[in-house]
């Protein structure tokens, strides 16, 4: 046993989270906590070690599918019964019995369970367990501490851990025995706004009696809002019902007088002072808190103290100022976190200062949202891609305290930088782009292969310097904006004149150069290799592993079938799904990803698909410039409004391809980077510095270099930046995030829209209906000609599906991303920026794409 005041937050292998939680905060000076004590893990590992079938049973929870709830239900009932069988050997009786004699052997007392894995700052377990209230004497309090170990093996929590990918065998329960608090009221403060974020404002649910009445949703709560030392918003609930303790033990729920359901549970000043005692307790644990709290002869009583995780984290920074962060992962199309390595060599590699919180990085977008010449051209340029951004943005500049506006610069001074002079309509100009990209990338193949340890670390800084030189060559941004501005010049114009809209989805049909959309149709033809051969289509359906191309050689019409895939892995084998991040495994890695693709190629298309869609695309844009020309003369100063419109659409078809070669260059270098820096770690787990390859996935690019140097790595280090990424994994980022912590995502203010309807924003013209396909993983594709594709986001990597399907829709996503570029290329009804559409629209369903205006309706 040990004492909740002997205990503190390092002793969690002993006490459990909520034990340590409750230690700590006793010892925090001014924080009232009940008195009690802990039965410590080695209880529960001495009842559990003895009893032989529950080994056999933790066996069969670990094989046991986290979906399979049926079999969890099974097995963790058994469990249970099991454990609250065992009886308790004497002197482990004596010593809690012992305990209790100690704080009052006939008080009434809260019976907690306190598991190792529990109330962490990377996952909380909140209500995974159970809590027993009002339990009086020993008898009963002896067979409640049986059945809180019991409840390790809930269904939920089993089914918690199985999804957390936590052993069940590394997680043992304490119990917490406390002294149970009578109050008036009770109820959770959240010393961060749960649902925004914002750190400074603390939302304070109350309601009368014990505070099981709220975590049951047994009655609506107050809540109060308090900010700065005062309340800044409530609301005051009906609280019909409430539970209170029963004089002979446990619990009753009672209806609330009539005359006092409306009735305020705190007044502002107690909801005040309960949010300053949270800033105390927030302050000793270094992170946001979720914590129980009771009002008993007015006095505030902290029954519990848990860290939220659920709030999406903050970028770190050194000073106090308002700041504005914009997603770099929507405008990238990966949302996923990603590790560390991959973090830092974006960062090291990008054109413009990045922060990262929540495994994603983040622009400081402050600076250009504080004088109104700068604040407008953000916001144009953002709204362009991407409206719900934008909106997001004006959401927190309606605050005017937020972002203070002020002066431009003095009319005499010149802009920074300046406008470049524009480029001619000159296919050339992309020709000698691409060339110089090609001839840097065969330097740094043929460079980086003599160079291991420090000097390996040396060579690829020297490398970033390049690639940001590449990647910031004013003549690549020029070509890139004049296509982007062709674009939106035909759009504009096009409508203002003839009334049509996104005219240039059909005018850039099959417009040359662009190595995405090339990547799409090459797969096509890898599919004609391999239609004309049974036996080698017949064994693609049934591959499981990455080490299949060796194996298909041996078939007939094999080598010639893995000769085109080894092709087309050697043109594009560097791309994968969330490619920015450079520990993402690559096709060249993991080939098994296109099967799926091949095989929908092979069934959905005939011979010669590629070359015919391509040719029916330019056939398409043409017939539509004619159309346009023809009907642009017949307007008043038609003329000069068709020669305008024939030198843009002549320049969008020259430019708009190359908006997809520079990531296509960026992708290149990662995939040979990464190469060395896996041969260079398989150097350090051969040398015993690291377990494993992919552990250098872990480490920033600085502390490899450090690595390098020394051949010493922090083992602990490496385990919590894994356990972080993990609950990384289980947050949305925001579009936009401030340092208060508010997370926002916009809205589309439209009222143009059928009811019931999803909206999105509209990127590539026309309708379409058909069999919605939920996909998530490309890995995992099954297409059927005719199908309308619905996903999270697509990067370059999921061009081999659209060749495949008849529509786009997608929960991220801009006017300019590339999913919106190829599916312009492709002439596919696309709608992106979806909100939550991959859970609103059920895989199978029938729905409708509204390309050109922006919305989907399900049909069925």
């Amino acid at each position: 046993m040990l004492d909740l005041r002997e205990v503190d937050e390092t002793q969690i292998a002993v006490v459990g989270g909520k034990g340590a939680h409750l230690g700590a905060l006793s010892r925090i000076e001014g924080i009232p906590v009940p008195g009690g004590f802990c039965v410590t893990t080695n209880a529960f590992r001495r009842i559990v070690t003895g009893a032989p079938s529950i080994e056999d049973l933790l066996d069969q929870l670990s094989r046991s599918d986290p979906d399979d709830r049926d079999a969890i239900r099974t097995l963790s009932a058994r469990m249970r019964r099991t454990i609250e069988g065992i009886a308790l050997p004497d002197d482990l009786a004596a010593a809690i019995t012992g305990a209790l004699a100690r704080h009052g052997e006939q008080a009434a007392y809260a019976v907690r369970s306190s598991a190792t894995a529990e109330d962490l700052p990377t996952a909380s377990f909140a209500g995974q367990q159970d809590t027993y209230l009002n339990i009086m004497g020993p008898t009963a309090i002896l067979q409640h501490v049986s059945r809180c170990w019991a409840s390790l093996f809930t269904e939920r929590a089993v089914t918690y851990r199985r999804r957390n990918g936590i052993d069940h065998r590394t997680v043992h329960m304490a119990v917490v025995v406390q002294r149970m608090v009578l109050p008036d009221a009770a109820g959770i403060l959240f010393t961060a706004d749960p649902v925004t974020g914002n750190r400074k404002v603390a939302t304070v649910d109350a309601g009368f009696g014990l505070g099981e009445a709220l975590v049951s949703g047994l009655v609506n709560p107050d809540v109060f809002k308090v900010r700065d030392g005062e309340v800044v918003a409530r609301t005051i609930a009906a609280k019909q019902r409430a539970v209170h303790a029963l004089p002979a033990g446990g619990t009753q729920e009672r209806t609330v007088d009539s005359q006092r359901q409306e009735q305020p549970a705190l007044t502002d000043a107690q909801a005040v002072q309960l949010a300053h005692l949270g800033r105390r307790i927030e302050a000793h644990f270094g992170r946001p808190q979720d914590i129980e709290w009771c009002l008993a002869d007015d006095g505030f009583q902290i029954v519990q103290s848990r860290p939220i995780t659920t709030l999406f984290p903050v970028p770190e920074t050194d000073d106090e100022e308002n700041r504005v962060y914009v997603s770099v992962g929507h405008q990238q199309m990966m949302t996923d976190p990603m590790k560390p390595l991959g973090l830092s060599v974006w960062k090291l590699t990008a054109m413009a200062p990045m922060t990262e919180a929540g495994g994603r990085l983040w622009v400081d977008a402050t600076r250009a949202l504080t004088t109104p010449t700068s604040r407008t051209g953000l916001l144009d340029l953002v709204g362009r891609g991407d409206p719900l951004t934008r909106d997001a943005l004006e959401t927190v500049l309606e605050r005017d305290d937020f972002v203070p506006l002020l002066p431009d610069r003095e009319p005499g001074e010149p802009p920074a930088g300046g406008k470049p002079a524009p480029i001619e309509t000159d296919p050339a100009i992309v020709t000698r782009l691409i060339e110089r990209s090609e001839a840097s990338i065969a330097d740094l193949r043929r460079d980086i292969g003599t160079k291991s340890g420090p000097a390996l670390s040396d060579f690829l800084l020297e490398a970033f310097t390049e690639h940001k030189r590449v990647l910031s060559d004013p003549l690549s941004i020029q070509v890139i904006m004049a296509g982007m501005e062709a674009t939106w010049w035909l759009n504009d114009k096009l409508h203002e004149w003839l009334g049509e809209k996104n005219a240039a989805d059909t005018l850039t049909l099959s417009a040359p150069g662009n190595v995405t959309s090339e990547m799409g149709l090459a797969l096509l033809d890898v599919a004609d290799v391999i239609r004309p051969h049974p036996e080698v289509v017949a064994f693609l359906r049934n591959v499981e592993d990455d080490g299949f191309l060796d194996e298909l050689a041996k078939l007939p019409g094999g080598p010639e079938a893995r000769d085109a895939i080894e092709t087309y892995l050697d043109r594009y084998g560097m791309r994968c799904a969330g490619e920015i991040d450079i520990t993402r495994p690559r096709w060249r890695e993991r080939p098994s990803t296109l099967v799926p693709a091949i095989l929908d190629n092979v069934r959905n298309f005939g011979p010669g698909a590629a070359e015919r869609r391509f040719e029916e695309g330019r056939k398409e844009a043409e017939k539509k410039e004619q159309d346009v020309l023809t009907r642009l003369r017949s307007l008043p100063g038609g003329e000069s409004k068709a020669e305008e419109t024939k030198r843009m659409i002549d320049r969008v078809r020259t430019f708009i391809g190359y908006r997809e070669y520079p990531k296509y260059d960026i992708v290149s270098r990662l995939f040979v980077y990464k190469q060395a820096l896996l041969e260079e770690a398989g150097r350090l787990v051969r040398a015993g510095v690291l377990r494993e390859q992919e552990d250098v996935f872990y480490l920033t690019f600085q502390e490899l270099q450090e690595v390098t140097r020394s051949n010493r790595v922090d083992d602990r280090l490496l385990q919590q930046r894994k356990e972080a990424f993990r609950s990384y994994d289980a947050l949305t980022p925001p579009r936009v995030l401030t340092s208060d912590g508010e997370t926002l995502n916009g809205a589309y203010r439209r009222d143009d829209v059928p009811d019931g309807a999803l909206i999105g924003l509209p990127v590539s013209g026309g309708t379409v209906e058909g069999r919605a396909r939920v996909i998530l993983d490309m890995a995992q594709a099954d297409l059927e000609a005719g199908d309308i594709l619905v996903t999270a986001y697509t990067d370059p990597s999921w061009s081999p599906l659209f060749v495949g399907i008849a529509g786009l829709v997608t929960e991220v996503g801009g006017l300019m991303t590339h999913g919106a570029v190829i599916a312009r290329e492709y002439g596919l009804p696309a709608v992106v920026g979806v909100d939550q559409a991959t859970r609103l629209i059920r895989d199978g369903q029938r729905i409708r794409v509204h390309g050109t205006d922006g919305y989907i309706e399900i049909l069925s």
